[in-house]
């Protein structure tokens, strides 16, 4: 989490709204292209860009920087969000092989990480990733298919689908992290 980030974080904490403007001017460009590719619907993912700020200011769930970065936060918090309107509204994720027969040379993690990453060095790194650890980070985070889900579909066992997702998200931060050629840190 950055400096900046983690005072607007503080302040958002004592009912600054000044700062959860900041946060939000920052975010909610991020925080929807990512809604968007989980809905494929503009109101849903509005929707999930104010719930995910009505969640920040009413402090329903808080930011701990030993678990990983405040952006990687919010974008949980807006992933489970969409979800959760999604199974409200009865609407189903956009699929995401249909969506790469209409733009096949978009990736489909690059938006998640735009605001930081160059698309070429996520492109790249994804490719470390195993093909089985690459399909169910898509399944997870861009089908928003659950584990439960995502273990039927490839007909595997549970633990099986946690821990390939828990394995691929580190090996795309340590991948990500050397491209950046920094040491890791643990924010």
């Amino acid at each position: 989490m950055s400096i900046q980030d983690e005072e607007l974080y503080r302040r958002v904490l004592h009912k600054d709204k000044d700062a959860l403007e900041s946060l939000y001017d920052k975010y909610e460009k991020l925080l929807f292209s990512f809604s968007y590719k989980m809905t494929n619907n503009r109101e849903l993912s509005e929707e999930v860009v104010q719930d995910v700020f009505m969640k920040l200011w009413t402090q329903k769930g808080t930011y701990d920087s030993s678990k990983g970065k405040f952006s990687s936060w919010l974008l949980t918090i807006a992933r489970n969000a969409a979800i959760d309107l999604m199974r409200k509204k009865k609407e189903t994720p956009y699929e995401l092989e249909e969506r790469d027969a209409l733009q096949a040379n978009e990736p489909s993690i690059e938006e998640m990480y735009e605001w930081k990453e160059e698309a070429t060095v996520v492109r790249q790194a994804m490719t470390v990733l195993k093909e089985e650890q690459q399909r169910v980070i898509r399944l997870f985070y861009f089908d928003a298919k659950s584990h439960r889900e995502i273990a039927e579909r490839l007909e595997l066992p549970l633990g099986t689908v946690k821990g390939r997702i828990r394995m691929a998200l580190k090996h795309l931060q340590t991948e990500m992290i050397r491209r950046e050629g920094g040491e890791e840190r643990h924010e």
